[in-house]
């Protein structure tokens, strides 16, 4: 590989907000490795660009081990990190908070904060370590990192830990010139939002319909945020559809 060429991985980049972001690097002229947990629907994401500069890497960032073995074959095959998008993430049912079973809060909280933890370690061992040394970690906070829905304890929770985790990396990170930003979406029309256009529970007790917006959007900020030189950062970013009831929910 090219030393000039720059290389990022994508978690959850089988589906959605992953999937777009891997394809947008990669036609930025980004080298991509794209991890998820279905290798199917990985190789459908490397299929789309014929396999070049990309590779399908099933991994489950729950999996200390799975992870470890992630960040080896992308330096294997790479030699390098420039650039992490912690995308992976899950949520649970939309119940009362009292009605949760331990199993669902641990399966949000493991996907969605340990993951992003275990995967920002690995890259920060390669960053730091690598000629021209640092990169970027970028974090898909979501608008739950700033305001809840009903019944999303597990999902807001971890997202606003994420907002904590940024933070910390972005400060830790400073001494071997690593980024780290968040990106924060708001309805993006993916498979995971596609309940939005039958109306989904509000704050004040009823249900609507809320706006979408193309998911080439959070793709092309996630170009912008990677493509930055790293003596600058969007630290935090949000990226939503205009009309979606954020501002004044509740």
């Amino acid at each position: 590989m090219s030393q000039d060429l720059k290389v990022a991985l994508v978690t959850g980049a089988g589906s959605g907000i992953g999937r777009a972001s891997a394809l947008a690097l990669h036609k930025a002229g980004f080298a991509v490795a794209a991890a998820g947990r279905r290798a199917s629907e990985l190789d459908k994401t490397v299929a789309a660009v014929q396999g070049e500069r990309m590779i399908a890497v099933p991994t489950d960032v729950t999996d200390p081990a799975a992870v470890e073995a992630l960040f080896a074959r992308v330096k294997e095959t790479f030699g390098r990190l420039d650039v992490l998008f912690n995308n992976a993430g899950t949520g649970a049912p939309a119940i009362a908070m009292e009605d949760l079973t331990y199993q669902q809060w641990t399966n949000v909280v493991g996907v969605n904060l340990t993951g992003p933890f275990l995967c920002a370690q690995q890259a920060m061992r390669i960053m730091k370590a690598q000629e021209p040394r640092g990169g970027r970690i970028i974090n898909n906070g979501s608008i739950s990192a700033q305001t809840p829905r009903p019944n999303s304890s597990p999902y807001t929770a971890t997202k606003h830990a994420i907002t904590g985790l940024t933070k910390c990396i972005a400060l830790d990170g400073r001494k071997n010139d690593i980024a780290c930003s968040q990106i924060d979406i708001g309805n993006a029309a993916t498979e995971m939002t596609e309940r939005m256009t039958a109306g989904v529970a509000q704050a004040n007790g009823t249900t609507m319909v809320e706006p979408r917006m193309n998911v080439q959007h959070v793709a092309d900020a996630v170009v912008y945020m990677a493509s930055l030189p790293l003596d600058a950062n969007v630290l935090f970013m949000t990226v939503m559809a205009t009309k979606m009831p954020l501002v004044g929910r509740g």
